[in-house]
């Protein structure tokens, strides 16, 4: 069983809650983030469209940040998330290097830091915090199979055409926002 999110690209309207939600939980400071909402644009005047990307870790399978961390502080739970041990990190930067999405960071502390996907939180049996806080419920959190037969459009994360080629295989689900848009096709899909 691995643990997943699931972001639903037809509900989102890019007003960035799951991602200041997110920064207010774990106290970031100004420029990090763990949780990214990116929009386009798409088109020309006047079949014009828009669509937004929320992103984090994406607890990937085969996670590089975990193989490539000599510390053993990046390390992947029995639920199947990538969690960190602040106190294991030597503050290499080994996993920021090693990770083709982009999700660890540089903390002001010396060490990495990244989503843990509210660990502690749900822990306590509450969603993380980027999930309860999306006004649009465009954001889930749960079993990869339960998240599967729940949003039967999604799609893994790894086939989307914006995000990098890659061996870790994330376990993110999307559902894609379908336009009748020649050049939103050749991104999305």
């Amino acid at each position: 069983m691995a643990k997943a999110f699931h972001f639903d690209m037809t509900s989102c309207i890019g007003c960035k809650t799951c991602q200041v939600a997110c920064k207010d939980k774990n106290d970031l400071p100004i420029g990090t983030l763990f949780r990214t909402v990116e929009s386009y644009e798409v088109g020309e005047f006047p079949a014009v469209d828009a669509f937004h990307v929320s992103l984090t870790c994406n607890h990937c399978e085969n996670p590089a940040c975990v193989a490539a961390c000599a510390s053993g502080a990046m390390y992947k739970s029995e639920e199947g998330v990538v969690l960190h041990d602040d106190a294991l990190c030597m503050g290499c930067g080994a996993c920021v290097e090693a990770c083709p999405y982009g999700v660890p960071k540089m903390l002001e502390t010396g060490k990495a830091g990244k989503c843990d996907s509210c660990y502690a939180i749900r822990q306590d049996g509450f969603e993380p915090q980027c999930v309860s806080a999306c006004p649009m419920r465009a954001l889930d959190f749960g079993e990869l199979e339960d998240l599967l037969a729940k949003y039967p459009d999604a799609v893994p994360l790894g086939i989307m055409p914006f995000m990098p080629e890659s061996e870790t295989v994330p376990t993110t689900l999307v559902t894609p926002k379908a336009i009748v848009n020649e050049e939103f096709e050749k991104i999305v899909y």
